[in-house]
């Protein structure tokens, strides 16, 4: 550490600019901006889709609920010391924006992790794409094509549906449900870009969301807090799966467009289906590849669509 001189005053913030870890993460950073929006993307996704299996794995021990408030709570600590967002002068409309995000965000991640729970990851990001794909407005584009992008979409989600429905009818319910907040975490998060950088947002609304949850599924983490190996899957689950992709999203977010990203998009299911084999060994069935095909084409061709 560089000691300040008789002649050069302490600054209050000079450890901290000075520290390894705030080099490091600026450095990062940096190196970011020579990166496209889809690249960083891409790094996002497979960083997200990691930290959620093995955030799978800690299922056995923390209640999965639990364990997104863990995510969070990790995610929200890391990105408000990094960006201290106090620091700015926030109108209220701002700090509404960046509220109602994290509580969206905080919903979707909650009803995810119990998907996940009593589903293949895969299978469970597909099904959960159609809370945002079926819809009226987030659907298929106004042109011919319409319909038999709407029926590829259906198809999909139905064979998913159908395939998992026997396994787990309440997995397939609260995919649905964490599709439905993700249309929230998109047009909020896109407003949250827009607004300002949409970093110190996100650190403001998963503070916001970790503190809203916390009465409800802080207690069930408490086994994480007395084993030292249980924390330190908790702090990988929260900087690999949300502190990082979340805040490489509202970059892409500022880069490409909400059109543009939700076609990005359109990969997630497909990389989550191949992190569930690689990492969880989770085999998706014939019909279930089947199913996250259509779904990934459905949603491509929407997003398409709307770019056009």
């Amino acid at each position: 550490m560089a000691w300040a001189t008789a002649d050069e005053p302490i600054r209050p913030d000079t450890a901290l600019d000075l520290s390894p870890a705030r080099r490091a993460v600026d450095g990062l950073a940096r190196a970011g901006q020579r990166i496209p929006g889809s690249g960083l993307f891409l790094i996002g996704a497979f960083s997200q889709y990691v930290g959620t299996a093995i955030a799978v794995t800690l299922f056995a021990v923390i209640p999965a609920p639990s364990v997104a408030w863990a995510r969070l709570t990790v995610a929200a600590l890391i990105l408000t010391a990094w960006r201290r967002p106090w620091r700015l002068r926030w109108p209220a409309r701002r700090w509404a924006l960046a509220v109602g995000f994290g509580l969206a965000l905080a919903s979707m991640n909650v009803l995810f992790y119990l998907a996940i729970d009593r589903l293949p990851l895969g299978t469970a990001v597909a099904i959960e794409f159609s809370g945002r794909a079926g819809g009226r407005r987030g659907g298929c584009p106004p042109v011919a094509g319409r319909r038999r992008c709407r029926a590829g979409h259906r198809r999909g989600v139905l064979l998913l549906a159908d395939v998992s429905w026997a396994g787990s009818a309440l997995g397939v319910v609260f995919a649905l449900g964490a599709g439905t907040m993700w249309a929230g975490y998109i047009v909020l998060g896109s407003r949250v870009a827009a607004a300002g950088d949409g970093v110190d947002g996100l650190a403001v609304g998963l503070l916001a969301g970790a503190v809203a949850m916390a009465p409800l599924l802080a207690a069930g983490a408490l086994p994480a807090i007395q084993d030292g190996w249980l924390l330190a899957a908790c702090a990988c689950v929260g900087l690999l799966s949300t502190a990082v992709p979340y805040a490489l999203d509202q970059i892409v977010f500022r880069r490409v467009g909400r059109a543009r990203f939700a076609l990005l998009q359109s990969m997630l299911p497909a990389t989550a289906a191949v992190v569930g084999v690689l990492v969880l060994r989770q085999i998706p069935s014939p019909p279930e590849l089947v199913g996250v095909a259509l779904v990934v084409l459905a949603v491509a061709t929407s997003a398409s669509g709307r770019t056009e």
